[in-house]
């Protein structure tokens, strides 16, 4: 398989019909090697349109939604990031590219081992894997400059908003079936936030993500 011609298609057939066309994203989507993240059994689908499987029933992101995620998020090179829901360690790779140091809790150990492993291989130094439960963000070094949260979250946990630095950003998928919104929260000051939905997509939600109250009759 030619995998560089599946780069090229990836990038030319997927992502830029999606709206991603920052030069800079699309560059770093040449350089960042995704099949170097995926499991070695799906390193010839690493560019297809698909989540890709990954350990412990878990999928990753296809690509046109990660590079429309890190388009709108525009990480600037001094920013600390939160990710939340590391899997293969790709999207935090492409983050790390981007900011000054990121952050990555993951609440599978062994999908934190491979992705230390698949960073590690890739000579990404910026990036520090958690084992960790991030369904509420997480407080260490909180503040943030970004955060990504790369799994569904069926409401936005005011944890989560109280995290993000004035200018901040957070992206994150809001809602649940048959439909959620990704989403841009900006941080506008201390008490206000301002929400911009960029596409409707499903993504299956974090573990113990808080969900809304259920009515009662």
């Amino acid at each position: 398989m030619n995998i560089e011609q599946a780069r090229f298609n990836m990038i030319e057939q997927q992502i830029r019909p999606w709206e991603v066309l920052d030069q800079d994203v699309l560059n770093l989507l040449a350089i960042v090697k995704r099949e170097n993240f995926v499991p070695a059994a799906y390193r010839n689908i690493a560019c297809a349109d698909l989540e890709v499987p990954l350990p412990g029933g878990e999928r990753m992101l296809a690509p046109k939604i990660e590079a429309r995620i890190l388009q709108e998020l525009a990480v600037h090179k001094g920013e600390t990031v939160l990710e939340i829901g590391t899997g293969s360690g790709y999207m935090a790779a492409l983050l790390a590219h981007r900011g000054r140091s990121v952050t990555t809790v993951e609440i599978s150990p062994e999908l934190a081992d491979f992705a230390n492993r698949n960073l590690s291989a890739n000579g990404v130094t910026n990036v520090e894997v958690v084992v960790g439960d991030g369904a509420l963000g997480w407080d260490q070094d909180a503040p943030y400059g970004v955060i990504c949260v790369s799994g569904g979250l069926p409401v936005m946990p005011q944890k989560f908003l109280e995290q993000l630095k004035i200018g901040g950003r957070i992206a994150a998928f809001v809602g649940g079936a048959p439909v959620a919104k990704a989403q841009i929260i900006t941080r506008v000051d201390e008490k206000q936030f301002r929400v911009s939905d960029v596409f409707e997509t499903l993504v299956a939600p974090l573990k113990n993500a808080v969900h809304p109250p259920l009515f009662r009759f």
